[in-house]
């Protein structure tokens, strides 16, 4: 699975709804980043902003159903990472998701991994009808 450090590595795969089971995903994509030599900060950040789609996926969008799939996707270069999670749900509007930040909302479960992903990651677009997400970053500039 391995590649050189300047080739564009892709993979996809999709696993079913269920906790954990995008663990390896994550893992591999964080170790072809390692191989690129892209900072702690954005390896936190994409494996924060990862796991916390696959969780959305698996939680509100197939309702942890484990005959649904998550389908998953990674393009990892010295640049950038692009990265694309599927489920198998309706989509969701996220003008409707509540906002994490709001006083009447900071106890509430839902909203946060929205803010996360769109904290941690370059860009950000939803596609599918909001079944899916896709995920863009770029290294931080070493000074």
């Amino acid at each position: 699975m391995s590649s050189h450090p300047n080739s564009v590595w892709r993979f996809t795969t999709s696993f079913p709804s269920v906790s954990g089971a995008g663990e390896a995903f994550v893992d591999a994509v964080v170790e072809e980043l390692e191989r690129r030599a892209w900072i702690p900060k954005d390896l936190f950040a994409v494996r924060l902003a990862l796991e916390e789609a696959i969780a959305n996926a698996v939680e509100h969008g197939n309702g942890r159903d484990p005959s649904k799939k998550v389908d998953v996707s990674a393009e990892v270069a010295v640049e950038r990472v692009l990265l694309s999670v599927r489920d198998e749900g309706e989509g969701f509007d996220e003008a409707a998701a509540p906002n994490p930040l709001l006083a009447e909302n900071l106890e509430e479960p839902n909203g946060r991994g929205l803010l996360l992903i769109r904290s941690f990651m370059t860009n950000v677009w939803r596609a599918s009808g909001g079944a899916e997400i896709v995920m863009e970053k770029t290294p931080t500039p070493l000074s």
